[in-house]
């Protein structure tokens, strides 16, 4: 079934006799009419209040750690004036916020491999002291759905971050370390990086933007005051095995 979460009928339409919704539509590119604050906060504010109407007892919505409506990102502050706007209408809704996401075929972790085995010295975001804890994506998948079949009826958090906190050097490190390579690491300034991701926005399908380089010089570490992945019984899945599999492929 497809929706058009800028619809309301559309999305009424998909939702009609639903025990439970997962929101999981992101945007990391604004272009034209899709907005960082058309998808993360009107669409979500959408999806929430249809779904309530419908009648909908579980409602998830998936934003990312970090999330705050008082950031100087766009990017970030989005993300939580989205939260914000989800709980203003559905008091209940689950709000489950992944760090940076890893699997096959991804976006993150398959092109740093893919670049860590082409080039010989590897450009880093700043010093790469930045901290991540990388979530595999079927944990984070698992975890949505353990907190929709929850007993908890209480407006609920969780944070889910993998076994391992990094800084992105030693990121970089491990995941060369299991590619067999060893790149040479250049620390490039994030002043450089803003200036790199400007120019590479004026193209139909920009590498890099600036709201990625602002998402780079935040650490993305689970809160141990938020419930995550333990409380929900599972024990997620590192880096390192994901790699194995992945290395495997390509």
């Amino acid at each position: 079934m497809q929706a058009d979460i800028h619809d309301e009928q559309s999305i009424s339409d998909v939702l009609a006799g639903a025990y439970g919704a997962v929101n999981a539509v992101s945007l990391y590119v604004e272009h034209e009419q899709q907005t960082f604050h058309s998808v993360h906060v009107e669409a979500a504010q959408r999806v929430a209040s249809q779904a309530y109407r419908a009648g909908v007892e579980r409602l998830a919505h998936v934003s990312g750690i970090g999330s705050d409506a008082a950031s100087p990102s766009l990017y970030i502050r989005k993300r939580g004036e989205g939260e914000l706007a989800v709980r203003a209408v559905f008091p209940n809704a689950i709000l489950v916020r992944p760090a940076v996401m890893f699997g096959p075929d991804d976006a993150f972790l398959t092109l740093i491999l893919k670049l860590l085995r082409r080039l010989p010295f590897y450009p880093m975001f700043g010093r790469g002291l930045t901290r991540l804890q990388p979530a595999f994506v079927e944990d984070v998948a698992e975890a949505i759905a353990r907190a929709l079949q929850g007993t908890e009826t209480q407006a609920v958090t969780y944070e889910c971050g993998g076994p391992r906190v990094y800084s992105y050097k030693e990121f970089l490190r491990a995941v060369a370390h299991e590619a067999g390579v060893k790149p040479i690491l250049i620390p490039v300034p994030f002043s450089a990086w803003h200036l790199l991701a400007w120019a590479s926005e004026m193209l139909p399908s920009p590498a890099i933007t600036r709201n990625q380089m602002e998402l780079m010089q935040v650490d993305t570490v689970s809160s141990p005051e938020i419930p995550g992945f333990a409380e929900l019984g599972i024990s997620p899945h590192s880096v390192e095995e994901a790699l194995r599999h992945i290395v495997g492929n390509h």
